[in-house]
């Protein structure tokens, strides 16, 4: 999982494994794809209304767009250890909250970077108003975030598990 500070990307060995394979895929096979999709689309003739040219033009802008975004990750990445089973909430956790201390009203999500946002779990940056407040904080403590109003809300740490996604 991910720790963001300083411009330094903490991963897991799996996770650098897993977005180095993602770039090395868009880097080779996907940019090949894409590059003949877009010269099949100019064998077709008029470009100005030509579709799939367009579709294949911003799917490789895309494309581009996250070859850069990894670069730029990995780049500035340090592997580590997965987070320990402590009980004290950290990136690579995933924690449960209740909600003004409701243990009906709770929140279970993944505190790492947005790379690692997926269908099965939520995802918190740790630099998010929620990641902030309960970043650092022990099971059974109450910590508290600002939310978009300005107002201050109040939860309760239930559990911190490292992610076994």
């Amino acid at each position: 999982m991910t720790q963001t500070s300083d411009n330094v990307t903490w991963l897991t060995q799996e996770a650098y494994d897993q977005l180095k394979a993602e770039l090395e895929y868009l880097s080779g096979p996907a940019r090949t794809e894409v590059t003949a999709k877009i010269a099949a689309a100019r064998e077709e003739g008029d470009l100005r209304e030509n579709g799939g040219y367009h579709a294949a033009k911003e799917e490789q802008g895309k494309q581009e767009l996250r070859v850069r975004q990894l670069t730029q990750l990995l780049q500035h990445a340090k592997v580590g250890e997965a987070p320990a089973d402590d009980g004290i909430v950290e990136p690579g956790m995933t924690v449960t909250i209740a909600f003004d201390g409701d243990p009906d009203d709770t929140l279970t999500f993944l505190l790492a970077s947005r790379e690692y946002a997926s269908a099965d779990i939520e995802t918190y940056s740790p630099q998010s108003p929620l990641g902030t407040g309960v970043n650092g904080k022990k099971v059974g403590d109450d910590a508290e975030y600002e939310l978009p109003n300005g107002r201050t809300a109040t939860v309760k740490i239930l559990a911190a598990k490292p992610y076994q996604g």
